[in-house]
């Protein structure tokens, strides 16, 4: 009797996955020519033990991963992510080259748009591109005598630029740099142009919640160290972008005590009493920072959507949804908005944690 190599097993699911994307993408697409194609990509992995999409398959696949992404509340505008095919990169600054007409693409002066660059896929003998960046543009963090300068998420990156040459100014809203690997080779790192980082100060609406303190955060949040699986083909590097809700700054980033912890500040910059959690002073420090984040981005001019109407946005996603024939898969924990959740759709409801494929995966940093 014959055992199965775990080489042909690796051919066979994709095979397997290959046959279920091109059924889908076929489904939603109204495409005839199926067999021919399925024949055409079966022989293919059969020759090589991979194949490659179609620009088509790329753009539609991509597109089903952002509708598959169970953390993500955003999921109504799946259709408009632009997709920019980059497969053809082959260099770290081809990579930084296509990243910044990325960055530029989205920006869009304020008038966030959805986008995704796709990089070379990996595969048999196919020398593909890792992003080293959680995001496209973050904020360094620096250890001192006096505490963290800057985001504490990002300490043990930061550590890892200056190793490799790079040197901030020791601020705390320092732009790293982009690390990009080409293969096994060490990464490269790239500065990012500030005509590529728009970034919008803080300010609330009537009080001066800050006082002294310099707060502001970048306009647009490109994830950059997800692998994204289209039809059992993996791309290492496919950063994609939406744009921001409220809450992800003001109660996450800035709030949160792991990352800048701005809430005891805000509240005595209030006049609060801090004396006792029941005087609920984190919860009402917490609503103000969340205004002046939503007041900022409206005051600059760059798109930005509250918790609440997102949640709103989430609903019709889930009617379009139900109307297609498709379920709606979710993780609570993630789709519920960070401040005021029971106020919320969202909260009342129960979702299936369920994988679908397409999907964005999470990976190990490389530098871990």
């Amino acid at each position: 009797m014959q055992s199965t190599t775990s080489a042909e097993i690796g051919v066979q699911s994709i095979q397997s996955e290959a046959e279920l994307f091109l059924a889908r993408f076929a489904e939603e697409t109204g495409m005839e020519e199926i067999a021919a194609r399925r024949r055409e990509v079966l022989a293919e992995i059969t020759a090589t033990g991979t194949y490659s999409h179609t620009r088509e398959e790329l753009i539609h696949g991509a597109k089903m991963a952002w509708r598959n992404a169970n953390r993500c509340i955003g999921r109504l505008f799946w259709n408009r992510m632009h997709v920019f095919d980059e497969r053809g990169a082959a260099s770290e600054q081809e990579v930084f080259d296509a990243l910044l007409r990325h960055l530029a693409f989205a920006t869009n002066g304020g008038e966030i748009r959805p986008a995704i660059t796709i990089l070379p896929q990996a595969g048999e003998g196919r020398e593909s591109f890792r992003i080293w960046n959680h995001q496209l543009l973050r904020y360094a963090g620096y250890e001192s005598t006096a505490g963290i300068v800057g985001d504490p998420a990002s300490v043990g990156f930061t550590r890892i630029c200056e190793r490799l040459g790079w040197r901030g100014e020791g601020t705390p809203f320092d732009l790293l740099p982009l690390a990009v690997q080409h293969g096994g080779k060490p990464p490269r790192l790239f500065e990012i142009p500030r005509t590529h980082a728009l970034e919008v100060p803080l300010s609330h609406p009537d009080r001066d919640v800050f006082a002294g303190f310099s707060a502001k955060w970048y306009a647009v949040p490109v994830i950059s160290d997800m692998l994204l699986e289209i039809g059992g083909i993996r791309y290492p590097a496919a950063p994609f972008n939406g744009w921001y809700m409220g809450t992800e700054i003001g109660s996450r980033n800035l709030g949160d005590e792991a990352r800048y912890n701005l809430l005891p500040r805000v509240a005595v910059n209030l006049g609060l009493d801090t004396s006792s959690n029941a005087t609920l002073w984190k919860d009402r420090a917490l609503v103000e920072l969340n205004a002046a984040v939503l007041h900022s981005y409206r005051l600059a001019g760059v798109t930005i959507v509250d918790h609440h109407t997102a949640a709103q946005q989430f609903s019709i996603f889930e009617r379009n949804e139900e109307k297609a024939g498709r379920d709606v898969t979710g993780r609570w924990s993630w789709l519920i908005p960070p401040m005021s959740p029971s106020a919320t759709s969202v909260f009342h409801k129960s979702y299936e944690d369920r994988i679908v494929s397409p999907q964005f995966i999470h990976q190990n940093p490389p530098y871990a």
